[in-house]
């Protein structure tokens, strides 16, 4: 085994405290989708100040991770990672508080900053922790954890969604409850002692110049094309995913008609199944049956967003949408996403990669999520999932020619 570990810390643990940031993820994300909807009713915020607080947040994601990620290569990975939850943790606390549109702004933005700039240093201290065998395992688990993150505030918000300005409040009250019991656990977790050996090896100038945590380092070969595949990648299936997540609601009720009460529940059932699903890509994602099962939720995640164009809107296809999606998204989406991002690249180099894709995707997906709904309103339902079909196309096509051959390990590079 090529990675020097603490014997005195399980990997599970780890896995499970780090990858608690993409709970805190999609739980942030969907948790102030809710809340700010009460907050400007209670508050009597304008569409301008809603809509700047909700793009807020995205925005803030997708520039924290690339400070992160170069933070996190730099500095080691405990101390970007302690002092991002400690950020998001005071952002939730002004959510929870705040009643005037500067402060709701300045929550928004803390706890966007903090939940980006966690990402990519979280998934490397799992990589560099994880046993060789169980590295693909442990990063897959962070994506339940994402799941669940979801299910929990869409079923809290069920709960205390018509309960006004307290409803918001608990939302947020969960999860800075959260967040604080993640910065206490992680504690407990020493610097990733890969990363610090690394360091001492960039001290003593054995690390190559082209390996130190640098933004153009990877546009330089061997990283260039795993780095422009993945970020193709993410940016391709991202954007239809977030915008199906997005305006789940919207089309449902404005195209295929649908009670709101009725999308939730699809929702509340779809999500879960891809939960079970990753649970059964763990099995099998550190082994040679990876790139097949890869192929076939490449397949049906395409395939799902095909289904408006080609079958038109109905209550039929758009449960086979939500439920196509899912499952072809637990093999084919962002669980082996992030165990690419850890496996090519360098120690020095990881977080400041990572980081860079997320920005790339998150930010994109902020700026089409802007003209989403008009898009659809102007152009058609089907000539709009048609465009998000290409994008998948697109994003899968890169995977593929960058991962179809024989597998790449930087970590092996440290035997």
């Amino acid at each position: 085994m090529g990675n020097t570990r603490n014997r005195h810390v399980n990997p599970w643990w780890v896995a499970t405290v780090s990858g608690m940031a993409s709970y805190i993820d999609s739980c942030a994300i969907i948790s102030s989708g809710t809340a700010l909807v009460i907050y400007q009713q209670t508050f009597g915020l304008d569409n301008g100040q809603f809509g700047l607080i909700s793009a807020a947040l995205t925005f803030c994601i997708a520039i924290g991770s690339i400070l992160g990620g170069g933070l996190g290569d730099r500095f080691g990975r405990k101390p970007v990672f302690s002092v991002t939850m400690a950020m998001l943790i005071i952002g939730a606390i002004t959510m929870i508080f705040a009643q005037t549109f500067p402060l709701l702004l300045v929550g928004e933005i803390l706890m966007g900053l903090g939940v980006g700039a966690d990402l990519p240093v979280s998934l490397a201290t799992i990589a560099e922790e994880a046993p060789d065998d169980k590295r693909g395992k442990m990063l897959l688990f962070s994506d339940i954890l994402w799941v669940v993150g979801i299910v929990v505030a869409q079923g809290i918000g069920a709960v205390v969604g018509d309960w006004g300005y307290l409803g918001g409040q608990i939302m947020f009250t969960q999860l800075a409850v959260v967040s604080i019991l993640v910065l206490v656990a992680r504690q407990t977790i020493p610097e990733s002692p890969v990363w610090i050996k690394a360091h001492e090896d960039r001290l003593t100038g054995k690390v190559s110049n082209e390996a130190q945590g640098k933004i153009s380092d990877l546009f330089k070969s061997p990283y260039a094309k795993p780095f422009i595949a993945l970020a193709i990648f993410y940016i391709g299936t991202n954007i239809p995913a977030n915008s199906l997540g997005q305006f789940s609601t919207w089309i449902g009720a404005n195209v295929v008609s649908l009670p709101i009460s009725v999308v939730s529940t699809i929702g509340l059932i779809c999500y879960p199944i891809r939960a079970i699903l990753d649970f059964v890509f763990m099995k099998f994602v550190d082994t040679d049956k990876r790139m097949p099962l890869f192929y076939m939720g490449a397949a049906l995640y395409l395939l799902g967003f095909l289904m408006f164009p080609i079958f038109g809107a109905s209550t039929v296809t758009y449960v086979a949408t939500q439920l196509l999606y899912c499952i072809g998204a637990a093999f084919a989406f962002e669980g082996i996403l992030k165990v690419w991002m850890q496996e090519c690249f360098p120690t020095l180099l990881r977080t400041t990669a990572n980081g860079a894709i997320v920005f790339s995707s998150r930010f994109l997906c902020a700026v089409a999520g802007s003209f989403t709904a008009t898009f659809i309103a102007v152009a058609g339902y089907k000539a709009a999932f048609l465009v998000l079909s290409l994008l998948c196309l697109i994003g899968f096509a890169a995977a593929i020619w960058a991962f179809h051959g024989e597998r790449y390990n930087a970590f092996d590079d440290a035997e």
